[in-house]
Parts: structure tokens; C-alpha cells; sequence
């Protein structure tokens, strides 16, 4: 029983990552507004009923890892030990969230990633749909930062510390990649960005 749940887990996670990965191609060649879930559906060979089993819409499908990526932030601030230094731990969520993010195991495989961020540069909705989970992730994040470390943090205090570690990233991602920088070269620049950023962090030891 436990093994058909297994397989029945991977084909399920197989055709999320095959939606995934026919939407942001046909986004690539025809635009993100001249797609339409029907097209994504019927080039991935599956029904419409179907796609909309895995996502609620098409703008769903580009941040189909978003989930993960906080589980597994969530789950490294969970399973700290009480005496770790508050940047240690930060910086194992961003490393824990790059593995995640370059492994087989992501909604999104890593060679999509530059697709995926082409095609958000074009299309405003994704931009403002971007910023909401962004928003909502750093505020999930400096929560449970300010439970795990409540003499130290306040929720103000916490909502900063993640602020500037997730701005850092992304800033240092976007230049990186506009510099025409390998995927490897990018995901470099986000561990350099967040241990820049958590130097200033050290003092809340």
C-alpha cells in the first residue's frame, strides 16, 4: 500500500512538473496573455479538467514551486537546535531553498528557471502576482523566526532580518542573470547576497 502511494505520488508530481514545464514554454513562444489553459491542457496531453486539478489558473502554473520553497524554509526554522545562532539558520534556509531549487525534485526544473524569468519580465500580471507571494512568504517566514526566537525578535525586528536577506537574493539574481551569468553563476550570486546581508545579522547572536 505504502509503495502504490509512493508511485502514485511521483506520477502525480510528473504531471505537475509536465504542465509546468509545457505552460512556461508555450509563455515563452506565444506570450503569457495569448495562452490560454486549453492550449497548455492539450499540448501536455492531458484534459482541462485535469490542469485544473493541479493549479487554480494559468498564472498558478509559473509559480508552481512557491510551496516548496516555503516548506522547506518553514521546516529548517523548525528543526534548529534551540542554541543555534539566529544566521546560521537563515542562511541554511537560503542554501536548503537553492538545493531545492536545483534539484529534480522542484515543480520548476532548474533549466526552466531563466525561461520562468523571461517570461515575468514581460508580462505585468505575473510581475504583481510575484510581488503578493513574495510578500505573503516573507511574512510566513519572519513569524516563524519571531516564535522560534522570541527573546530576541520582535515581529518587527524578524520582518526586517528576512526582508533584507529575500531583498538581497533577489537583487543579486535579477543582475546576475541580466549580466547573462550561467544558472550556476546565479545561484552562486544568491548565497554570496544572503551571507553579505547576514553580516549585519550576526549581532542578534
Amino acid at each position: 500500500m505504502i509503495q502504490s502511494q509512493g508511485l502514485r505520488e511521483r506520477k502525480k508530481q510528473r504531471t505537475r512538473q509536465a504542465l509546468v514545464a509545457t505552460a512556461l514554454r508555450l509563455f515563452a513562444e506565444k506570450g503569457y496573455e495569448q495562452t490560454t489553459v486549453a492550449e497548455i491542457a492539450a499540448a501536455a496531453e492531458v484534459s482541462t479538467k485535469t490542469f485544473f486539478n493541479y493549479f487554480p489558473s494559468k498564472e498558478d502554473v509559473v509559480f508552481a514551486d512557491a510551496g516548496q520553497r516555503m516548506d522547506v524554509a518553514l521546516q529548517v526554522v523548525a528543526d534548529r537546535a534551540p542554541s543555534d545562532p539566529l544566521d546560521e539558520v537563515l542562511l541554511r534556509v537560503v542554501e536548503s531553498v537553492l538545493e531545492l531549487v536545483k534539484s529534480r525534485d522542484s515543480d520548476v526544473a532548474p533549466d526552466l528557471l531563466p525561461v520562468r524569468a523571461s517570461v515575468l519580465m514581460t508580462a505585468p500580471a505575473l510581475q504583481a502576482k510575484a510581488l503578493h507571494l513574495i510578500f505573503a512568504m516573507q511574512r510566513q517566514l519572519a513569524e516563524a523566526l519571531a516564535a522560534a526566537y522570541p527573546t530576541r525578535l520582535d515581529e518587527v525586528t524578524a520582518a526586517a532580518i528576512v526582508g533584507s536577506v529575500v531583498g538581497a537574493g533577489q537583487a543579486a539574481v535579477l543582475a546576475s542573470i541580466e549580466r547573462g551569468d550561467s544558472r550556476e553563476e546565479s545561484f552562486a550570486a544568491v548565497s554570496t547576497a544572503a551571507r553579505i546581508a547576514l553580516r549585519g545579522i550576526e549581532s542578534f547572536r
